[in-house]
């Protein structure tokens, strides 16, 4: 059934009764809880909503935990950030909600993953490494913070995959405690997969070099992230969008999903918002509700066929 709380008004909008709550399914200083913050202060400061936007971080269960809250409240006072992991979580069966149990309300940005090697390695191209690959999958070792067949894993093996690497013998380690790029350094692993500001850090130090990212183009803004190359323009036929949207409770009403997707748009389309952009080395892609919710039926098809193929998912 419609959730009903708020009321609609005499122009047949709805209104919110009070204040917003934005769960970050995370702890503080993740990339969750960092969109969230950014997005409620870019509305605050544009004054784009007649009550509050505020932030609550929620961590727990890769996510999980927040999800079964939003999901249990079924209030749509009450929104939701989220990325990949929500399809991830749901697919490997560490929750039983993925995005087709919440309303897609808008996605706000994407960022995109990299894959890096200690500045000596051997390869300096995604292609060198690949063509190894091809030849003796299991000889290279890959590490990210995320659980094997969530994201850092899994962006690596969709473009192993589209580049003809026998993704059932890649070795992948994973290291949640946020020691993967130390493992590289050190030798202990060859490649890291992780996020393009992560592996930036290291490489601008001259530490590390990225061999390829997981964006469509090369990015603008960041005179140094202009110059890391695209798995794309080394002959991948591959892209990973680490995209961050907000999402509401189940059968939200098409007012009140009215309601949030005009607040959204022109926090997307401000200033403020362009800055935090920029500032994040993120890049735009707005999407609406029914534009996000056919790129997300999209994404979680593919990324089911490389989980079954890797055995996360019985086929």
């Amino acid at each position: 059934m419609p959730v009903q709380q708020g009321k609609v008004n005499e122009q047949g909008e709805w209104e919110p009764d009070r204040s917003i709550e934005i769960i970050a399914p995370s702890a503080a200083g993740g990339g969750w809880d960092t969109t969230a913050r950014m997005l409620a202060r870019t509305i605050d400061e544009e004054n784009l909503a007649n009550k509050g936007f505020g932030v609550v971080n929620k961590p727990g269960g890769g996510g999980a935990v927040g999800w079964a809250y939003i999901h249990k409240r079924n209030d749509p006072h009450n929104l939701f950030i989220s990325s990949p992991p929500l399809h991830f979580v749901a697919l490997n069966g560490q929750s039983p909600y993925g995005y087709k149990d919440f309303t897609p309300i808008a996605n706000l940005i994407a960022d995109y993953g990299a894959f890096a090697v200690r500045g000596d390695a051997r390869w300096d191209s995604l292609d060198e490494l690949f063509e190894e690959m091809r030849k003796t999958p299991e000889k290279v070792t890959v590490i990210g913070n995320s659980s094997p067949g969530s994201m850092d894993h899994m962006q690596f093996v969709l473009f192993a995959n589209a580049a003809g690497v026998d993704i059932t013998k890649i070795r992948y380690i994973s290291d949640q405690e946020g020691g993967a790029m130390t493992a590289v350094l050190n030798g202990s692993v060859d490649v890291v997969s992780t996020g393009v500001l992560d592996a930036a850090e290291q490489a601008r130090a001259g530490k590390m070099k990225v061999l390829g990212i997981t964006s469509p183009e090369r990015l603008k803004g960041d005179k140094f992230l202009g110059t890391l190359p695209t798995g794309k323009e080394q002959g991948i036929d591959a892209e990973f969008i680490v995209w961050r949207g907000i999402f509401g409770p189940p059968n939200m009403t098409k007012e009140q999903l009215d309601y949030y997707q005009k607040i959204f748009k022109k926090a997307s389309d401000s200033k403020s918002f362009a800055k935090v952009r920029e500032s994040y080395g993120w890049d735009e892609q707005y999407m609406d509700s029914e534009e996000f919710k056919l790129f997300l039926d999209e994404q979680s098809k593919e990324l089911e066929t490389l989980l079954k193929e890797l055995g996360f998912i019985k086929k």
